[in-house]
């Protein structure tokens, strides 16, 4: 019996039809891969998202931390805070906490347990206090205030000379002076000089009323002192001109506990400090 023979056709047959069965196969593979790479990007994006909501939800369900302020570093992992209203502590640093970073007047969080020092918060300034610092510094000069050569002598010794040579009270051992009262009835020149010396010393000039300051509930007027001396310590060196101080001033025996006692004792603890 003869055998069967198999010819092919000229530019076809079983090698080319199983060369197209091959390439369809690799496309296929290759949209396969694909799709399994995106699906594998979306479930990783999905996981970070599991996790950053599953911190989110433990920090959630953890006791709510203390906001204090910083007054002074310790050491090396130890830290003064003053928490209101219970007053000032010696706390230690979360490990992840540089204590390099840590500065006087910073906003930091406190574990509710250990008072311990978890996070470092940014500083908080209200609206109406920052509106009260001049963006540049006063272009008025001594020659423009006229009469006050006695005055002008006076405040460059007390405060030019503190902001530019404060290495001579160092050397002395003496303490800079804190500021000076300015009095007089109003256009004899107190708000032309103190622009003057911040002319003359290169400094940030915050000018804000007494008036301003008295609040008309119990609490603001003081958090408004505070985060105006923050605010001049973060563009230091700055001068505060306050004008009207003697709207929160208190008057002889006077010790009801009221916004303007409340923000008089915040004035006076910062002016202190």
């Amino acid at each position: 019996m003869p055998s069967p023979l198999i010819t092919s056709r000229p530019g076809g047959g079983v090698k080319s039809y199983y060369q197209a069965k091959i390439e369809a196969a690799e496309h296929l593979i290759n949209v396969k891969t694909q799709n399994l790479r995106r699906l594998e990007a979306q479930r990783n994006k999905l996981n970070a998202r599991v996790r950053l909501l599953r911190e989110e939800l433990q920090l959630l369900s953890e006791p709510g931390s203390y906001v204090g302020e910083v007054v002074k570093v310790m050491g090396k992992d130890k830290v003064l805070v003053k928490v209101q209203p219970e007053g000032k502590y010696i706390v230690d640093l979360d490990a992840d906490i540089d204590v390099g970073s840590i500065t006087p007047t910073l906003r930091v969080a406190l574990r509710s347990d250990s008072y311990q020092i978890h996070k470092i918060l940014p500083n908080k300034v209200d609206p109406l206090v920052s509106l009260m610092m001049v963006e540049k510094v006063p272009d008025s000069t001594y020659d423009m205030v006229g009469g006050l050569d006695k005055q002008i002598k006076e405040i460059k010794e007390v405060i030019e000379l503190p902001v530019k040579h404060p290495e001579l009270f160092e050397s002395l051992g003496i303490a800079q002076p804190k500021g000076v009262l300015l009095y007089g009835p109003p256009g004899t020149g107190k708000t032309l000089l103190a622009r003057a010396v911040a002319h003359h010393t290169d400094c940030r000039f915050i000018r804000v009323s007494g008036s301003e300051l008295v609040q008309k509930y119990i609490g603001e007027g003081s958090r408004m002192v505070r985060e105006l001396f923050v605010m001049a310590r973060e563009h230091a060196p700055s001068i505060i001109f306050m004008d009207e101080i003697d709207s929160i001033a208190n008057h002889a025996g006077a010790f009801k506990p009221t916004g303007r006692f409340r923000t008089n004792k915040e004035y006076q603890s910062y002016y202190g400090d």
